[in-house]
């Protein structure tokens, strides 16, 4: 008898052990923030170089939502907690860096949560309806939710689609917007805003001017341009530097505190 009750009370120990973390953290963490969901692909995920000070650096009122759900104090890579990211060794510098330090200079008396939830190499397709992508973007922001308001939905896509898609994009992307604000339970109120692709790849040029007519398709979005985001290597190379991504995210927190105002 006195051996069952020791083995029960170890089973609740293991149990314990894992809510516990978890618990605390709920316990720490601050309540109303303004929420962002951050997806797309390869440069939302982030492939700017990371230096040894960004790991370094301390933030205060900039919060990631962990893999638990669980609003914790930002460190980088911003999208290491992504449901349906890479490996960990390719998530580096992404825009959610320079959107946060901006915002936060906007938005002084409530915490940034910032809901990563991006994965390089994929398509306008995977992210449509009822996609795993879509599903999972639904998924972590209703948790993100739970802490506070969703002020706004940041979008980098485009790199897979910018040649063979480029005619349907909009109507893609309008498909996917109004869905995704249908299944967060919000309306055209929360703003949607969509980046340039660098400006030194072919295809970019037609491609960027077709996403400028977002505004006109998308009730409530915007876009922001990536003119003088220099690249990672070359000019062989879609991906942002880090200097690009501090760059585009600063840009998309400006555009961010213009729509909301």
């Amino acid at each position: 008898m006195r051996r069952r009750f020791a083995i029960a009370l170890a089973l609740v120990a293991v149990l314990l052990s894992g809510i516990a973390p978890q618990a605390e953290a709920k316990k720490k963490a601050p309540a109303g923030y303004d929420v962002y969901l951050l997806i797309g692909q390869s440069n939302m995920a982030g492939r700017g170089k990371l230096l040894p000070k960004d790991f370094k650096e301390k933030f205060k009122d900039i919060y990631l939502l962990n893999e638990e759900g669980v609003p914790v104090l930002a460190s980088q890579p911003f999208n290491q907690y992504s449901s349906i990211r890479k490996e960990m060794k390719m998530q580096q510098m992404n825009p959610g860096y320079g959107f946060a330090k901006k915002m936060r200079k906007f938005s002084k008396k409530r915490p940034i949560l910032l809901v990563c939830n991006p994965r390089g190499g994929t398509s306008i397709l995977e992210w449509a309806p009822g996609q795993h992508y879509f599903t999972e973007a639904v998924r972590r922001c209703k948790q993100g939710m739970a802490y506070g308001e969703l002020k706004g939905i940041l979008w980098h896509q485009g790199c897979a689609d910018s040649g063979k898609r480029r005619d349907v994009y909009l109507d893609l992307l309008s498909v996917m917007v109004d869905s995704l604000r249908t299944e967060l339970g919000v309306g055209s109120e929360v703003p949607f805003i969509a980046g340039e692709l660098a400006y030194w790849r072919k295809s970019s040029p037609a491609f960027n001017e077709m996403l400028h007519g977002i505004t006109e398709r998308i009730p409530n979005s915007g876009w922001v341009s990536a003119e003088g985001c220099t690249p990672l290597k070359d000019e062989r190379d879609p991906h942002f530097s880090r200097d690009g991504q501090i760059l585009l995210g600063t840009r998309y927190a400006e555009k961010m505190h213009e729509m909301q105002k």
